[in-house]
């Protein structure tokens, strides 16, 4: 079984779309909006969330040079997807979970 959510998206941008009931999560390449939507519902299930909508977007890898004494190393960063996901008015997930083990 693949693992469907990856890890959230903790930035500034992020946090203020929390706000608004949108969630951003790193995600499988190959995963469907349906296979998203599942998958946070289920992960949240003991919060109650329910999803809306879900948006994504594949984010291409950023070139990336490295110079060095005798010559110039070239490569990029990874290409991953990322969910927007937006549940239902009133639901809210708390992604900060700092539950003590």
């Amino acid at each position: 079984m693949k693992t469907i959510l990856k890890k959230p998206v903790i930035t500034e941008k992020a946090t203020a779309m929390n706000e608004n009931g949108v969630y951003v999560f790193i995600v499988d390449k190959k995963a469907t909006k349906a296979e998203i939507k599942t998958a946070v519902e289920k992960m949240y299930e003991d919060q109650g969330a329910k999803v809306a909508k879900v948006r994504t977007a594949i984010i291409f890898g950023k070139p990336k040079f490295r110079y060095l004494k005798t010559a110039i190393t070239k490569g990029h960063t990874s290409t991953y997807k990322k969910a927007f996901v937006q549940l239902v008015e009133g639901s809210t997930i708390d992604i900060f979970d700092t539950e003590e083990a």
